[in-house]
């Protein structure tokens, strides 16, 4: 296929091993951190671990929008879909997600709750101008690549003078996400960061990040500048084939080795320094900073979360609704949270394949096209002896 065969070619896959053979020190263990759980599938569906050394290991970060959303959220949106004449809609992926008790979107249709399956915001505000008599609610989640849409039709909400369309939102915002990795321990709650037990967590040992994708086109490589700098750890922005991931390894051994800490662009046939300005803009007119926001397996991080301009709160499905969710946690023996910070592989957990399975998902790292589980689970369950 023109464009893509080029990088997946096995004569320059060959080529950058070579180069990362020749930059590899073996007496060190490197520790790349694939932020975005799109390049956790491509280094499966590829079995780039398996072609390189020994001594470098990928560790699975928290990129996957769905999977970072924690219990507490997902039940209020459980709340939200339960109101008398809703229609709830949301991205497929986000309706296996297990909430508490096991219940899920998928359960609640069951129930009798109005939950529908769109694939663009666009299609809940076509809805909304369709469905008069009913209150339209937008399942917004995502990190900053799908932020800009959202914003969109919140705008597009007000320029129509919709009364019956509101979003739910759930926006979150990678470079806080990467900053809270780097953190040694979790602080306590006074401080605004707490992770799902109050306890101190063992820090993760990570030397550079393999960069996401598609939220470096719009907020644009310099974003992690702040980052590297402060915690010495380069970062390299990665694109999605097989070809940029064994790139941007070479290019990060070769920064580690050098004791530098820059970011670099291997994807640079889709992101610039700045990004996408208009993006930017438009989530900036629409949305402003959380003061803090849970994360599944990092607890509360501040300025890490995004929530609907007062001027907008018409939109805004909490302010629209009065809904209380009571505390809970996670599934007993699920390890999501610790996949998700990147301290075990999906294989550690307990319920990994029996009983957790795509099929029936205990934890949402099983759910999602992005999930380190669900990767494991394609790619990797003849490692496991019971799968």
């Amino acid at each position: 296929m023109k464009f893509i065969d080029e990088f997946r070619s096995s004569d320059l896959a060959q080529t950058l091993l070579k180069k990362i053979a020749g930059v590899n020190d073996s007496n060190k263990h490197y520790r790349l951190m694939e932020f975005c759980g799109g390049h956790t599938h491509v280094i499966f569906r590829h079995a780039l671990q398996q072609l390189l050394p020994d001594n470098i290991e990928f560790i699975h970060g928290p990129g996957c929008p769905v999977c970072v959303l924690p219990i507490a959220r997902l039940d209020k949106a459980l709340a939200l879909a339960a109101q008398p004449d809703v229609i709830f809609c949301s991205y497929g992926d986000m309706l296996r997600v297990p909430a508490s008790h096991k219940r899920s979107l998928f359960s609640a249709r069951a129930q009798g709750a109005d939950v529908r399956v769109v694939y663009s915001p666009l299609d809940a505000l076509a809805l909304a101008e369709k469905e008069t008599s009913k209150h339209v609610i937008f399942f917004a989640v995502g990190f900053e690549t799908t932020t800009p849409a959202t914003a969109f039709v919140i705008q597009q909400a007000k320029e129509k003078q919709l009364r019956n369309f509101s979003v739910y939102c759930n926006h979150v915002l990678t470079p806080a996400a990467i900053e809270a990795i780097l953190v040694s321990e979790l602080q306590d709650s006074e401080n605004g960061r707490v992770n799902d037990a109050t306890e101190k967590v063992s820090p993760v040992l990570i030397d550079g990040f393999l960069g996401p994708s598609h939220v470096s086109t719009i907020i644009g490589s310099a974003a992690y500048e702040k980052i590297c700098e402060r915690y010495k750890k380069p970062v390299v922005i990665t694109g999605f084939e097989p070809l940029d991931v064994l790139q941007a390894v070479a290019m990060l051994l070769d920064q580690i080795n050098k004791g530098e800490w820059r970011v670099l662009n291997e994807y640079h046939r889709a992101v610039s320094a700045q990004g996408n300005a208009k993006a930017q803009l438009l989530t900036q007119a629409i949305f402003t900073l959380r003061d803090k926001f849970e994360w599944r397996g990092l607890g509360f991080i501040p300025d890490s979360a995004l929530r609907i301009k007062d001027e907008y709160k018409v939109f805004d499905a909490e302010q629209v609704f009065s809904v209380d969710v009571v505390p809970s946690r996670e599934y007993k023996g699920c390890e999501c949270p610790a996949v998700l910070r990147g301290a075990i592989k999906p294989l550690d957990c307990k319920l990994f394949g029996k009983p957790c399975t795509p099929e029936n998902p205990l934890g949402s790292c099983m759910v999602s096209s992005e999930g380190a589980c669900s990767a494991y689970w394609h790619y990797a369950r003849s490692a496991v002896s019971h799968a």
